[in-house]
């Protein structure tokens, strides 16, 4: 196997960690943004939350 990737007193072996690391951060950041989809928007939290806000203020004279 040639060293592509990594280089390292490791030989081979460190492009096998070099893979497995990168894959382990893909995996998880596609299942971080699979989940994020799932979320509601919060523009919607904040116009309701702001509309209340604004009757709770008082007037300057």
């Amino acid at each position: 196997m040639p060293v592509i990737l990594a280089h390292g007193a490791l030989g081979p072996f460190d492009e096998i960690i070099f893979l497995s690391i990168a894959a382990v951060f893909l995996a998880m950041m596609g299942i971080s943004w699979l989940r994020s989809q799932q979320l509601p928007d919060e523009e919607m939290e904040t116009e309701s939350e702001s509309e209340e806000s604004d009757s709770e203020r008082f007037e300057l004279e």
